[in-house]
């Protein structure tokens, strides 16, 4: 039996993928270059398409003779058996590739923002939390797990990680991100596509580019950001993750950037995407973003128009469903509206992804391997341990923290006893099963108060509601209070309930006017305070919150970033002691709750000043964070050095364990630019290291500065080194400096090309 080249691996993919394009009608082409929404069978029947207010009716088994590109979210949209749901998956894989006449099956993609969002696996800390771990190994682990759990019921893509760097507070979607710091989302968000990608799933970088910049903080809100804040804060993220993660898929966002939507962005999506940064897998819309060039941008008249246009800019794969990419796009070629070489480029990187997948080999089989569990032991374990990273103990300025074993503990407040504390809103619980409340979560979420009567055996633990998230009812503060001024310390626990689109006070579309606490939540607080018992603040947040109104009257502040199933007890750990507490903020904490937009990545105008009434100066610092051990930093090597503009430079310190426990310090290394040609960020990160030290353990860091470090956007677009003097500045914050090293870069004014350094290297040693 003779095998068509396209069919042999002998080949090199690429001359397999032409051998098939050739065979390919216009319709067969355009088929690969869109999704269908479906829903998995609960018996594990099959999928069929979905209906959505902007999905057309689809009749599968006409739609699949064709062939198809992707399979949207069979797991994702309604509970079901996850074992169930792989044969589900497929049968219809086997239906599609038995319709066609090339037996091609679909990619299947799915969310895995904070873990599979499936029911019954394992949700994990938001990405904020991930930036708070400031721990790429830990994190390339959890990449590498929620990859195995995705192939082990036959996913190929997950649309993960969120690389967007936050610049206003208020945006609903700031938990989904990594933090403020383009650095640290690099870093983080590089780590966990490297785990994805080594279990063979394709990782998809978005939203590509800008969306986190929207006008006021305001989900789909245009982006007025300039060119050297998109070059220098918006995109190194992307890029690192491209270069070193490997990342196959980005995701075109819905945003327009100076009055261009990304989705039609041909200078971003090919010039800079393709033929500057040299990227060769898929670029994807953003659900229903095509379409949307049509009814949301109104830079298309028409669907044909928007698929024109999304085309041409260089987006392969119309998602969720297809709408612009099917017959509209088909008709719009055969009339000569639209060059069938845009069906071609696009549908030839699509089947070289499926190549690389392995779909196009004759031997390909979708059944599941082996017995499938998502919630399993060893992913509970990683769970925990991400959550304990993640804490952040605030302030604990008298010392109210660790609770003492027999203590009287009132535990106060809405997040206290909800287990949906602690998702985010793409977990499954918070993203799905809010739809079918008769449906248990599936998997087991301990609550802080639960945690904290396990973690406390012998402490006298009572409880009391205070108020809801959003509610603006204080009739339930009088029992509050009463519980309160009976215990010996007050734990509040207050934050967010994560939705979507305004169902929740977090998460996509679920913007904030301001950074009060939600609802009464703060008058709440003001009457445990007014007690006089100590109270310890426990924050169970998608975004931080000001909390100014409450410095020094607190007796310790503890914030987690939605922690996860594992989050109660790690929450719970911390205020006992059991678990030293070692994340560093990934966002700053302001004091005001209108002092918004704001980051730390300020030049000079943007910091305090006399010239303002106003100071933004937040109350705690991004990389802030405390520990129940103390450390001494010693024995700094590296001051007042030259060198030239394409050198290195090695600063190097010992870090000692000073305390009579184990902890975790998290040494930070910050560049400050005294002189440059456009302003500059006072301080920004561009290095990091956790070290995790026993009690009266030392171990020496050395950090590897390369001038490319220093490198930033001129007043002519272009990315350049400068000479002049810098500082290099070893904090544990952004605004606590403990060593400062002065650098003169010496030599030409230089422009570092594609393969320049995008991070410091850090080695340790005893």
């Amino acid at each position: 039996m003779t095998t068509a080249p396209w069919r042999d691996p002998s080949l090199t993919p690429a001359a397999r993928v032409d051998d098939l394009l050739s065979r390919m009608t216009l319709e067969e082409k355009t088929a690969q270059l869109y999704g269908v929404w479906v829903g998995a069978a609960t018996d594990g029947d099959g999928v069929a398409p979905l209906q959505h207010e902007m999905t057309a009716d689809q009749d599968w088994d006409e739609l699949i003779t064709l062939g198809l590109g992707q399979l949207t979210r069979s797991f994702g949209t309604a509970p079901v058996d996850p074992e169930l749901g792989a044969r589900a998956l497929a049968r219809a894989q086997r239906a599609i590739a038995d319709a066609g006449r090339f037996g091609i099956p679909a990619v299947a993609h799915e969310e895995c923002l904070a873990g599979f969002t499936a029911w019954r696996a394992t949700a994990y800390p938001v990405p904020l939390a991930w930036g708070a771990t400031f721990d790429p190994a830990l994190v390339e682990e959890l990449g590498r797990r929620i990859g195995d759990d995705l192939r082990s019921v036959g996913v190929h893509q997950g649309l993960a990680p969120v690389l967007d760097v936050v610049r206003d507070l208020r945006w609903g979607r700031v938990e989904e991100t990594i933090g403020e710091d383009p650095y640290l989302v690099g870093t983080i968000g590089t780590a966990y596509v490297r785990g994805l990608e080594s279990a063979g799933v394709v990782a998809t970088l978005k939203h590509f580019a800008g969306y986190a910049s929207s006008a006021g903080g305001r989900n789909l809100a245009p982006v007025r950001a300039g060119g050297r804040e998109f070059a220098d804060v918006t995109l190194p993220p992307f890029e690192m993750a491209l270069r070193e993660g490997g990342a196959r898929s980005v995701m075109a966002a819905y945003n327009e950037t100076d009055g261009v939507p990304a989705s039609a962005d041909a200078r971003l999506l090919t010039g800079l995407l393709r033929e500057e940064w040299g990227f060769t897998g898929t670029v994807v819309a953003d659900y229903f973003g095509v379409g949307f060039l049509q009814t949301l941008h109104r830079v298309a008249g028409s669907p044909a128009e928007a698929a024109h246009a999304a085309l041409e800019a260089g987006i392969d794969v119309e998602l969720p469903t297809v709408k612009c990419y099917g017959k509209p796009l088909v008709d719009a070629v055969r009339s000569g509206g639209v060059p069938e070489s845009l069906v071609d480029r696009a549908a030839r990187r699509v089947l070289l992804q499926k190549c690389e997948l392995g779909l196009l080999d004759a031997d390909w089989r979708p059944e599941p391997e082996g017995p499938v569990d998502l919630d399993s032991t060893a992913n509970r374990d990683l769970a925990g341990r991400l959550a304990e990273a993640s804490v952040v103990l605030l302030d604990n300025p008298a010392g109210v923290l660790p609770l003492a074993p027999g203590i009287r503990v009132a535990v106060v407040g809405p997040r206290a006893a909800d287990p949906l504390a602690m998702l985010g809103c793409y977990s499954f619980p918070s993203h799905v099963l809010t739809h079918h409340p008769d449906v248990p979560a599936g998997i087991d979420i301990p609550t802080v108060l639960d945690s904290l009567r396990s973690e406390l055996p012998d402490a006298k633990v009572t409880f009391a509601e205070g108020c809801g998230v959003l509610d603006l009812d204080p009739s339930g503060f009088a029992e509050a209070v009463a519980r309160a001024s009976e215990a010996d310390v007050c734990v509040a626990v207050l934050g967010d309930r994560a939705g979507l689109f305004g169902r929740g006070t977090s998460g996509e579309g679920c913007d904030a006017p301001d950074l009060r606490l939600p609802g009464v939540q703060g008058e709440l607080l003001d009457a445990l305070v007014a007690t006089g018992v100590p109270v310890a603040l426990v924050l169970l947040t998608g975004r931080p919150y000001a909390l100014g109104r409450w410095d020094g009257r607190l007796g310790a502040v503890v914030q987690a970033f939605f922690p996860g199933e594992e989050g109660g007890p790690a929450v719970a750990g911390v205020l006992s002691g059991r678990v030293n507490p070692s994340g560093r903020l990934p966002v700053s904490v302001p004091r005001l709750p209108g002092s918004q937009p704001w980051t730390y990545l300020q030049p000079p105008l943007g910091l305090a000043n006399e010239v303002s009434n106003l100071d933004p100066t937040p109350l705690h610092a991004f990389g802030h964070g405390r520990s129940y051990t103390s450390f001494a930093w010693e024995d700094v090597r590296g001051t007042d050095a030259k060198i030239t503009t394409d050198g290195s430079y090695d600063l190097s310190l010992t870090v000692r364990n000073t305390g009579d426990r184990d902890g975790t310090e998290v040494v930070q290394l910050y560049l400050h630019d005294p002189v440059a040609s456009v302003t500059r960020p006072d301080v920004r990160l561009i290095g990091y290291q956790r070290l995790d030290l026993a009690a009266g353990e030392s171990r020496r860091v050395t950090f590897t500065f390369h001038a490319d470090l220093s490198a930033f956007t001129d007043r002519a677009g272009g990315r350049v080194v400068e000479p002049g003097e810098l500082e290099l500045r070893l904090g544990a914050s952004s605004a606590e400096t403990r060593h400062t090293a002065r650098l003169t870069l010496t030599g030409p004014r230089r422009v570092p090309g594609a393969d320049r350094r995008l991070r410091c290297e850090v080695s340790t040693h005893a």
